[in-house]
């Protein structure tokens, strides 16, 4: 399925049957009754910004299996296919040629509160960074009158803004996993409240996973770039920009103030290394640390009901 802001082109396999319709709730089922009809197996889309949230909320719910694919590796495959077309059409076969090949695997959908957390962190950002924005024009503002309508936009966004992390706090507070999240996290020093609501709006496979694919996933592990003889530099690329664009601001304050990250900081600079890349080790270090604590509180949750049942049969 290929989507716009205004309608769905989807297609069965490479080159099936062909259907347009409305980026709507209606339209969105009668894609459901499409997909239906035809029997298929997997509903493959791309990530395009927010567009395809509602298409796979709804299309989830009833049961059918969504994959979300990358829209680069898309157009890549497709290159590499000698397909130089482009039509809605071409893209959604070319959607389904690529998930099957690659044999994507369906996402599952998020419960209501991860989404609520992730889209009031979204929020949350969104106004920090207008807010940033207000300040850096308020500073050429010589005229009063403007530095009045600036001071009212700042007290509106910090108003905004307060409320967001009221909201925010209140819902790790009412998630027992959350809440004992959160207080692991927190004994790293410099990590704070948006580091770790962060964190759990868009990562929230953290702990769940090896330190290996948790840092690709966070686009933090440096790749291979080697052939024959050659050996390239390593570098990082891709992954979820907003989970690694927090991770380099909190690393640097952490770096300041836990003892074995200001350690491994001294060792890299003593070994000549760039600061971009001391930056990019210590963020990963820290999404290892933080990995590693998310994991000792999942199982120390999955445990805790085991637990109670052998002192109840003890007793």
């Amino acid at each position: 399925m290929d989507i716009a802001s205004s309608c769905l082109a989807a297609r069965i396999g490479r080159d099936g049957a062909a259907a347009t319709f409305a980026n709507t709730p209606d339209g969105i089922a009668e894609l459901a009754v499409f997909c239906q009809t035809h029997q298929v197996a997997l509903v493959a889309m791309e990530a395009t910004g927010g567009y395809e949230q509602r298409a796979f909320a709804q299309l989830s719910e009833p049961g059918l299996p969504v994959a979300i694919v990358n829209p680069r590796a898309v157009r890549q495959f497709a290159q590499s296919m000698g397909s130089l077309e482009k039509t809605d059409a071409i893209d959604a076969g070319m959607i389904a040629w690529y998930a099957e090949t690659k044999q994507s695997q369906p996402l599952c959908l998020a419960p209501q509160t991860q989404l609520e957390l992730r889209a009031r962190v979204t929020r949350l950002r969104q106004l920090t960074e207008v807010r940033t924005a207000q300040l850096n024009q308020q500073r050429l503002v010589i005229n009063s009158a403007i530095q009045k309508g600036f001071d009212k936009m700042l007290a509106f966004l910090a108003e905004q803004m307060r409320e967001l992390e009221q909201s925010i706090a209140a819902l790790i507070d009412a998630d027992p996993l959350w809440r004992a999240l959160n207080q692991a996290f927190r004994t790293i020093k410099g990590v704070a409240d948006r580091t770790v609501a962060r964190i759990m709006a868009e990562m929230p496979e953290i702990g769940t996973l090896s330190n290996k694919t948790i840092s690709k996933l966070a686009g933090l592990a440096p790749l291979a770039n080697d052939s024959g003889k050659h050996q390239g530099k390593r570098a990082v690329r891709g992954g979820r920009a907003a989970v690694r664009d927090i991770l380099f601001l909190v690393g640097s304050v952490v770096a300041r103030f836990e003892p074995d990250f200001i350690t491994f900081q001294q060792r890299l600079r003593a070994a000549g290394k760039p600061p971009k890349v001391i930056r990019i080790a210590v963020a990963h270090k820290l999404l290892v640390r933080l990995n590693a604590k998310a994991r000792e509180v999942r199982q120390h949750k999955a445990m805790s009901p085991l637990a109670a049942l052998l002192d109840q049969q003890l007793c």
